[in-house]
């Protein structure tokens, strides 16, 4: 056999040995399984996608079911709508099931006037509606919203429902229409300013209204409503006053419905736990207001 043919035959078996040379050992980088699937409790904690251990990370929000919040003005979380299970009848001012046969008959809605005064009271207020798991309608006057913004932001961050009770407590029966508008647009704006959300229920002062009262109402959406079971607690004074009476005042005139008026005023605060206690020993639930139909 010639050289020539000796070197082409080595040449051969050199490219041949090449080709089936094993692989490297594979990068550990890039064996390790994605952080997804890494187990949580032992070993190494899953990273985030920028490599941060997620033992540093915030933990992500718990998904609450049924209603959604989404931020609003100011840094303020308001909830989704809630279903509306409620209306209110407007020649009795009583709250009532849209559907009798599938809705609870046998409640209350409870609403507090003349606000924001106290922080102690305020929270006194809601510490009992929370025992009690209840909301209420807390109708505010836009001369105290100014002057306690900070009670404002403090009701709608405990999921309080929050009304227009006219800017400066006037009787809007005697007012003329320019006044009317002032009084109840200008609380609608202050309070919007402050939680995102513009009231849609609206007290007059007094349970006083008028055509042109109902009317400016109805302009800015909003649900007219007196009250159907009166605590008669603004009877009351610092020196003369009785919680014992307010309850009373309230189980005497108790039925299916009763939307009953209360005051921020302190012989109110001692009475609130007692009285919802009895009201629910009674068989008697409370209505969220944001259940309430709104048909301005």
């Amino acid at each position: 056999m010639s050289k020539q043919w000796i070197a082409m035959l080595a040449a051969l078996l050199l490219l041949t040995s090449c080709s089936t040379k094993p692989e490297a050992s594979p990068d550990p980088a890039k064996s390790e399984p994605p952080a997804s699937s890494q187990p949580v409790s032992g070993g190494e904690k899953p990273k985030t996608a920028d490599g941060a251990s997620s033992a540093n990370q915030p933990a992500p929000a718990p998904v609450k079911e049924g209603k959604e919040s989404a931020p609003a003005a100011g840094g303020n979380k308001q909830e989704r709508p809630a279903a509306k299970r409620y209306t209110m009848n407007p020649k009795t001012y009583d709250i009532v099931p849209i559907d009798p046969n599938g809705t609870p008959k046998k409640v209350v809605l409870l609403t507090f006037d003349d606000g924001p005064k106290d922080l102690e009271m305020n929270k006194a207020l809601l510490d009992t509606l929370q025992k009690h798991k209840a909301k209420a309608i807390f109708f505010l006057n836009g001369y105290r919203v100014k002057q306690k913004p900070e009670l404002v932001k403090l009701l709608a961050s405990s999921g309080q429902t929050i009304g227009n009770h006219s800017w400066d407590h006037v009787d809007l029966k005697k007012e003329p229409k320019e006044k009317v508008d002032q009084q109840i647009g200008d609380v609608q704006k202050a309070i919007k300013e402050l939680t995102g959300k513009a009231p849609v229920f609206f007290r007059p002062p007094f349970g006083s209204g008028s055509d042109d009262v109902r009317a400016k109402a109805k302009e800015e959406g909003l649900l007219f409503m007196t009250w159907s079971n009166g605590s008669k607690d603004w009877e009351m004074t610092v020196k003369k006053n009785s919680p014992e009476q307010v309850i009373s005042n309230v189980l005497n005139q108790l039925h299916p419905g009763s939307n009953i008026l209360m005051h921020e005023l302190p012989w109110t605060v001692e009475a609130l736990d007692k009285l919802l206690t009895q009201l629910e020993e009674k068989g008697y639930g409370f209505v969220d207001p944001e259940e309430i139909e709104v048909t301005a």
